[in-house]
């Protein structure tokens, strides 16, 4: 079931603004995850694969996804972790492991390698999903959260860019006359940009806009300005976020009102994509929600 939030944001300057809240998917398996996940883990279980082997960061959301889906489907799974092993392990990692996920630590400089990784530890039972679900079947199934979305009135969707996979999945769903955008997480990562465009088509290319202005100083980067904007939206809209990425899109979307990027009616959807499991790492009452 999709739910849909109007918010108050936007209402004085005449836009409609609202929140298609894929966090209410599922606790673990939250929002865009499952749907990035979807034909991965079909065409795992299709082709007899009997385990699942993705990779990311030791607070990824993917990883934490990977690990609980594969629990649900019983296959046993095994996340190739950027960076070495502390000795205490993240609130995300923490996890994946009690989802039964494997975990194997690799150097940074190592895990530019990726392809390197999978040929050496590669298996006839093992199947690879690349970090962040990237990838065709990663985007077509992150096109299918728009299914049950009346679109034709909306103006913009936006999102936040991560691996760039739900951002291309919302180009490839949306409709000719339909900006969308997206929110970078990262700093100094235009590639981001090429990411998105290689999953689309070149008339969807055309839509996209690309925004790389609101990182707050990087990957999951998060100073007071950011989780004060986090608490007071969660007073005025009741809509949770996170450090990572909602936070910043909302941010964003705000910062864009102030600046008259939207003209009074037009109609924007921006997609919730969960990972509030990102705000484990916060240290206690950082966030009121």
């Amino acid at each position: 079931m999709v739910t849909i939030q109007s918010l108050h944001l936007g209402s004085e300057q005449g836009v409609r603004i609202d929140v298609l809240r894929s966090d209410l998917i599922h606790p673990v398996i939250s929002g865009n995850k499952w749907y990035k996940l979807r034909f991965y883990l079909e065409d795992a279980i299709s082709k007899g694969y009997s385990e699942i082997a993705s990779f990311g960061g030791a607070y990824s959301n993917h990883i934490v996804a990977t690990a609980c889906a594969c629990q649900q489907h019983q296959l046993n799974s095994i996340g190739f972790i950027r960076g070495d092993q502390t000795e205490q392990l993240s609130t995300t990692l923490q996890s994946a492991q009690f989802y039964g996920m494997q975990l194997q630590f690799v150097s940074r400089t190592d895990y530019k390698n990726k392809k390197g990784i999978i040929e050496n530890n590669s298996s006839q039972a093992r199947y690879w999903i690349p970090e962040g679900g990237y990838g065709y079947l990663g985007a077509k199934g992150a096109a299918t959260l728009l299914e049950k979305v009346t679109l034709k009135d909306y103006t913009h969707l936006i999102a936040a860019i991560g691996s760039g996979t739900m951002v291309a999945g919302l180009l490839n769903a949306s409709l000719p006359h339909q900006q969308v955008l997206g929110i970078s997480s990262q700093k100094n990562n235009d590639s981001l940009e090429v990411e998105v465009k290689m999953l689309v088509t070149s008339e969807n290319q055309e839509r996209f806009v690309y925004i790389p202005d609101y990182h707050f100083g990087g990957f999951a980067k998060h100073p007071p300005e950011l989780l004060n904007f986090m608490n007071q939206f969660w007073i005025k809209e009741s809509v949770p976020t996170d450090i990572v990425y909602t936070g910043k899109v909302f941010y964003a979307v705000s910062d864009l009102l102030d600046k008259s990027y939207f003209k009074p009616s037009d109609r924007v959807l921006v997609i919730h994509s969960g990972g509030l499991q990102g705000n484990l790492s916060l240290a206690k009452n950082s966030l009121l929600f």
